[in-house]
């Protein structure tokens, strides 16, 4: 090989290796942001979680709520739940709440104000209920007393459906993501919020369907990849080198 075509050779893998090590370290940088974003939002919602229930916003300030800022919000308002059909919310296990860890459903009614608007509440868990209409309808019935009733929950915001989410069961009344806004227009609730309830308490006296604390338990393994792309470039290089003095040697 004439000696300009090697030059070239190794000019051509240089770039190719520079490319490469680029590539890996913008990797490693974006895991360390990604990183600090979620102790950012680790943080915040541990403050949200621990603080002290507040009123629940009136409807005039509902279009101004958002995910980043409101997400699990402690509220307590009054309401009455609707003598309406109930929708089931599968779930395969929760990252929030560590005593619904297996495969079931959530139980989500709608539930009126005094001042007539409606909130959607996810009343909590009822386990292994997917192919049992009748367990979440009898679980949800003794809720719909026709009286007031003192709740407290978080804020939570609707789903959006991804690639693989199965298309809900009209029949069964039975989703596979927590879009309150479709199951309302789907089921007949009206308008409602656009928030729903995660419902803390109170809970049945058997526990059907089961309301309960939110804990944060988002995972974080943004570290360890960041350290991987980091070696990855540093083996890129390494490689390059040990290739570039054998092809001198040679």
């Amino acid at each position: 090989m004439s000696e300009p075509a090697r030059k070239a050779r190794v000019g051509g893998f240089a770039l190719f290796t520079l490319f490469l090590t680029a590539a890996f370290v913008a990797l490693g940088v974006w895991q360390l942001q990604r990183r600090t974003a979620k102790h950012e939002l680790i943080a915040a919602l541990t403050e949200r979680l621990a603080a002290a229930p507040v009123a629940l916003p009136p409807s005039a300030l509902w279009t101004a709520l958002n995910p980043a800022r409101d997400e699990f919000r402690r509220v307590s308002f009054t309401a009455t739940y609707a003598a309406l059909p109930d929708a089931m919310v599968y779930s395969s296990g929760s990252a929030v709440r560590k005593d619904a860890s297996g495969p079931g459903t959530w139980a989500f009614l709608p539930a009126r104000l005094s001042t007539s608007e409606t909130v959607v509440i996810d009343a909590g868990f009822v386990e292994n209920t997917m192919q049992d209409r009748g367990v979440e309808d009898r679980a949800v019935k003794k809720l719909v007393t026709g009286q007031p009733t003192a709740l407290t929950g978080y804020l939570r915001f609707p789903e959006a459906p991804g690639w693989l989410t199965p298309a809900e069961n009209r029949d069964k009344r039975l989703w596979f993501v927590r879009d309150h806004l479709g199951i309302a227009s789907a089921l007949g609730w009206g308008t409602v919020a656009p928030f729903y309830v995660d419902l803390e308490h109170p809970a049945p006296a058997n526990g059907i369907p089961r309301p309960g604390p939110l804990d944060v338990n988002l995972k974080d393994d943004h570290l360890q990849y960041a350290v991987t792309w980091f070696t990855l470039a540093g083996a890129v290089l390494i490689a390059f080198a040990v290739w570039a003095r054998g092809r001198r040697q040679g």
